[in-house]
């Protein structure tokens, strides 16, 4: 297939998944080359070493399965631990930290899609990426209605140079996005495709009243919600969480501190309770981004004491404070707690009330964010409210 085929199949696919839902973004994938943003790529294999990062770029593929994988519904990482690249590598890589990719093109139209906008809307997006999602914007919108901010410069300069070759010139910015670009504010639209812990003061403060801003809610627990929300003239805003299990990395600002387990004998050493919930329960969406509203400032890191069973020790490090749970052959995990916050015991309760309410999803989750603080809430149950970090 011809690289304008190839655009049509993926429209094709994408309309049937129901990710595409207008003509207008239906033709803006018809005509964005998405090859021009992945020149190369990693894809993952397994080896026996382990899974592992596998480059593909023209020369070592060949011209036709590169573009025809180009083309596919899938997201290819396009870089590892901040600074590896396909093309500086000719073996697989050891798994590593993908820090950039070129998103699921599903994910990307469906949050267009959502974006509903106008032919004439002014949209700051966040994370420029490798530009493919922002080139869709310029053809949807125009160009002169496009601001994309990438934090990373390397992957800015390669972004923009894709994007200028489909003929659009939008502006980028390399910066922080989360103090957005007040020189072309007040927007109609701003979109994020990294995750954040709580709505930027910039995004609110250079919307227009009745302004929509999409994002991903995020954490240092890796749960995730995809919300929707309108900024009123009073500076406040306001919005629901859409059913979508979309997660994305989070902004580098808002990455975790780094963890060190260190010396772990007076946790380890003090008295043992057996737990309320088992930690299986954080493996659904819903019940896993509680958890994270729940004890927001807490990582979970693994660890095998004495060569003994794999334990989860949650820390938090603004605090001190750390928890573990510890699995045994019969019975209900043990759980220990030391420090000011009582970590797992705060992932205890928020998980019981929200099951005590019949475990409502995520769609129910409404967020309201004022100069002072942002909650998630579930309305009708006082109960079930968390505030989110600044």
């Amino acid at each position: 297939m011809n690289e304008t085929q190839l655009r049509q199949r993926l429209a094709e696919q994408l309309q049937e998944s129901g990710d595409l839902r207008s003509p207008q973004w239906r033709a803006a994938v018809e005509t964005i080359p998405r090859h021009l943003f992945i020149p190369e790529f990693f894809r993952s294999v397994t080896t026996p070493e382990g899974m592992m990062w596998e480059s593909v770029t023209p020369k070592s593929n060949g011209i036709d399965e590169w573009m025809t994988l180009a083309y596919e519904n899938k997201t290819w990482v396009t870089q590892i631990d901040g600074h590896i690249r396909p093309s500086e590598t000719e073996k697989p890589v050891p798994a590593g930290n993908p820090t950039s990719s070129s998103t699921l093109p599903g994910l990307v139209v469906a949050m267009l899609e959502d974006l509903d906008v106008s032919d004439d809307s002014n949209v700051m997006e966040i994370g420029t990426g490798t530009g493919y999602s922002t080139a869709l914007l310029c053809e949807r919108v125009g160009s002169e209605n496009v601001v994309s901010i990438e934090t990373d410069a390397d992957l800015a300069v390669r972004a923009a140079r894709a994007i200028h070759q489909t003929g659009h010139q939008p502006t980028l910015i390399t910066g922080n996005g989360l103090d957005g670009f007040p020189p072309q504010a007040p927007y109609d639209r701003i979109i994020a495709t990294c995750s954040v812990r709580h709505i930027p003061a910039a995004w609110i403060s250079q919307s227009k009243p009745g302004a929509t801003i999409l994002t991903t809610l995020s954490g240092w627990q890796y749960g995730s919600g995809y919300v929707r929300l309108t900024v009123e003239a009073d500076g406040t805003a306001s919005g629901r969480f859409l059913p979508d299990t979309y997660s994305f990395m989070l902004a580098r600002p808002h990455m975790p501190p780094p963890v060190d387990l260190g010396d772990t004998k007076e946790i380890d050493a003090s008295q043992p309770r057996p737990a309320v919930i088992h930690p299986d329960t954080l493996h659904d969406w819903t019940a896993q981004f509680i958890a994270q509203l729940a004890a927001p400032d807490a990582q979970c890191v693994g660890k095998s004491v004495d060569g003994g069973p794999w334990v989860d020790y949650y820390v938090d490090t603004t605090t001190g404070s750390i928890a573990t749970v510890t699995p045994q052959d019969d019975g209900m995990p043990l759980v220990r707690e030391i420090g000011p916050v009582a970590i797992w015991s705060s992932i205890e309760s928020a998980i019981t009330d929200w099951r005590k309410v019949g475990s409502p999803g995520i769609d129910e989750f409404r967020i309201i964010v004022t100069p002072g603080q942002q909650n998630i809430f579930i309305p009708a149950h006082e109960s079930l409210t968390w505030r989110l970090p600044q």
